[in-house]
């Protein structure tokens, strides 16, 4: 009769086995942390787009001062409100930019879009998540250039208090309005693999009808009714205007609500867009 064989020493837990399994929340914040990180890299071009937005801020200023001449008031609206708005907007547009394009079109050129889709989350998740990281990379500008645009003269205390906590939330909503825009806007390049042509439009009609050159209130009407029907509005004029008390009352539910089916509506279209474009990169061997 043979000896019993001795049992098997446990074996010790291999380093893949003690290391947390990544959740979907975590795999999207260390896409947004990678975002964030790239956005510091490039000290230059972060530094340079400061120094712009305080010039930017300070000639507005000037230009408004200049155009209202010495008037207190232009249709109702003080001095004061305008200069306020011009560096409102500036400083948002920091965080809510139409400048801040996707990243789509390069890695769909590169083939990158191949590892993405091994992933263990989905796509489009992936690039929120760096848009929005990348955004957040403007937070430490922005904390500096608040008190710059505060010693010029052309900022001012929210309207009311009704108005102070209901900003954030129209910025907030403002966020995710242009980054579905602008993920949108990156998933053409499955069909086009380059959007350049494209991504100028865009710029152009959305930092016009964004209300982020010239407020809503001084459009001209069929301009302003086409602004009023576009998501675009929703990017700067809204959290703008409802911090400096253009919209108030029951209109601020309103604007927030609109805002609302806006992030509704382009998520379910980015949704149906990416189910086409996925289609596209496996028929072609992607």
């Amino acid at each position: 009769m043979s000896a019993p064989t001795a049992p098997a020493a446990p074996q010790p837990p291999s380093a893949a086995a003690k290391r947390p399994r990544a959740t979907p929340l975590r795999a999207h914040l260390a896409c947004a942390r990678m975002e964030f990180r790239t956005a510091l890299t490039y000290r230059t071009s972060y530094l340079s787009s400061f120094a712009m937005m305080l010039l930017q801020i300070w000639l507005l200023t000037v230009v408004w001062r200049a155009l209202y001449d010495g008037r207190t008031e232009v249709d109702g609206l003080s001095l004061a409100t305008m200069t306020a708005y011009a560096t409102l907007t500036t400083l948002q547009y920091q965080l809510v930019s139409p400048w801040r394009s996707s990243p789509i079109d390069q890695r769909v050129r590169e083939g990158k879009v191949a590892i993405d889709l091994l992933r263990p989350v989905g796509f489009p998740g992936q690039m929120l998540a760096g848009q929005l990281g990348w955004a957040s990379s403007a937070v430490p500008v922005l904390l500096v250039a608040l008190p710059f645009a505060l010693l010029i003269g052309a900022g001012q205390a929210p309207a009311s208090t009704a108005a102070g906590f209901a900003y954030p939330v129209a910025l907030l909503g403002a966020l995710l309005v242009n980054q579905l825009l602008g993920l949108l806007l990156g998933m053409v390049s499955f069909w086009t693999l380059e959007v350049t042509g494209a991504l100028m439009a865009y710029r152009f009609i959305a930092q016009f009808f964004s209300g982020a050159l010239v407020p809503l209130w001084f459009m001209p009407g069929p301009v302003r009714l086409a602004a009023e029907w576009l998501p675009f509005q929703a990017t700067a004029y809204t959290p703008a205007a409802v911090y400096l008390g253009q919209i108030e009352g029951s209109g601020i539910a309103v604007a927030l609500g609109v805002q609302l089916a806006w992030i509704a509506a382009l998520g379910a279209l980015s949704a149906f867009v990416w189910s086409r474009a996925r289609r596209r990169v496996m028929s072609q061997g992607g």
